[in-house]
């Protein structure tokens, strides 16, 4: 693997498009409460993901933004109004798995049963063709990167499921930061959640919990450094239940997840509102596939 880009996509004014991207979960569907947290429960929960993404279908449409909204089928399956109001208001809709199961703990063929089923139910709910794939809690790494192959095999286009930083829980340090494709013969497309790097070694810019970690002016100048020291778009990711302050509070949880998870949800919805205006935003069918000069090609 290798990285690297022929020109950057940009917009009639010459100003990059970065990929705005919403991973459609509620709060109780997270990584970090699965164990406090059984499936079985989820039914049996207040669910807040209806509200908190039309909320943001609304903050797009002030904007004029675009976006892709990778999907769990688990959503689509109880709320498919809102899945075909993702689709009409002009987004591009993308696959989450079905149960946010982690390909980590999933063997090759519970994997492409997972694809198979959650791709064919969004569409059938959507009607309309869904090419791209994120892992959940961006499971796909070093250790299991025959998922990629399973994901072409299937027909998916790209996927948006490695994060090539060192964390706790995931990441693949030594992974391309920019889109690449994973084989020579291939036509998969893997695209990265955003880095920068200082000093050699990658520090995330690309939304989530740093989003809400940084101070603003601090997302706001590496986001622009990639777009002008590295001449990359970038790919911005968030959740709805990120923007929600009032979702009910878990117990028992360690200290580190309670920071994780409940630090400045009140201020995110406000500076994803300042984000949207500072820079130029679209789907990641557009940014990278559409005009697909950004691959590396092996």
């Amino acid at each position: 693997m290798s990285n690297g880009q022929d020109e950057m996509t940009v917009c009639n004014n010459r100003q990059p498009i970065n990929a705005m991207t919403v991973d459609v979960e509620d709060y109780f569907q997270v990584s970090a409460f699965e164990k406090i947290i059984d499936r079985e429960q989820w039914d049996k929960l207040a669910c807040r993901i209806e509200d908190n993404t039309r909320k943001i279908l609304s903050l797009f449409k002030r904007h004029d933004v675009q976006a892709t909204f990778f999907t769990l089928g688990w959503v689509a399956e109880r709320y498919p109004q809102l899945v075909k109001d993702i689709v009409a208001d002009g987004h591009e809709l993308a696959c989450h798995g079905q149960n946010h199961i982690r390909v980590t703990e999933q063997t090759p063929e519970q994997f492409r049963a997972d694809i198979i089923q959650s791709k064919r139910l969004l569409e059938e709910v959507s009607g309309v063709a869904v090419n791209g794939y994120r892992a959940a809690s961006y499971s796909i790494g070093a250790s299991n990167l025959w998922a990629l192959d399973v994901l072409e095999e299937e027909g998916f286009s790209y996927s948006s499921s490695i994060y090539p930083v060192k964390h706790d829980l995931y990441g693949m340090p030594d992974a391309p930061r920019f889109s690449f494709r994973p084989t020579e013969k291939g036509t998969l497309i893997e695209i990265p959640v955003t880095t920068t790097q200082i000093a050699s070694r990658n520090f995330p810019c690309g939304g989530g919990g740093f989003f809400r970690l940084y101070p603003y002016a601090l997302s706001k100048w590496a986001i622009n450094r990639v777009n002008k020291q590295d001449n990359q778009s970038t790919v911005f990711y968030f959740h709805p239940w990120e923007i929600d302050p009032e979702q009910p509070k878990q117990l028992g949880i360690d200290m580190k997840t309670r920071f994780r998870h409940y630090l400045n949800l009140h201020k995110t919805e406000a500076r994803l509102d300042r984000l949207l205006g500072d820079f130029n935003w679209g789907t990641m069918q557009q940014v990278f596939i559409d005009n697909d000069t950004q691959t590396t090609k092996n």
